[in-house]
């Protein structure tokens, strides 16, 4: 048969176990959210003005983007303006070979030989 040794060791637990008291567990809750609390809350706060400080961050880095896209943009006008120059002074030296032929031509024509 059975005996006293070969019970559950389960066997009885529910038993054992005392009734758990409402009020010491809402002691215990308290005391684990004020024991936490505080650090989460500095941490919340740290969060937030890192979060805030990247919001400047970024601000400051789109700013300095728009500037070196300026600056870019002002390089490009510097090239058409000294391209412009460039042409400029081609058209320059051909007004002054056409008027320089314009002046043969006309020394041509008054010695007598049509051109």
């Amino acid at each position: 048969g059975v005996g006293p040794d070969d019970a559950s060791p389960d066997e009885g637990v529910v038993e054992d176990l005392p009734l758990i008291d409402e009020r010491a567990v809402e002691q215990l809750t308290k005391g684990l959210i004020s024991h936490y609390l505080p650090d989460l809350q500095r941490s919340k706060s740290a969060l937030q003005e890192l979060t805030q400080n990247q919001v400047v961050l970024l601000e400051t880095l789109e700013q300095e983007i728009s500037k070196f896209k300026e600056c870019n943009s002002i390089l490009d006008i510097n090239a058409l303006f000294s391209e412009a120059k460039h042409y400029h002074n081609k058209l320059v030296n051909i007004r002054n070979e056409m008027m320089m032929l314009h002046e043969k031509t006309s020394k041509l024509k008054v010695s007598g030989i049509n051109v």
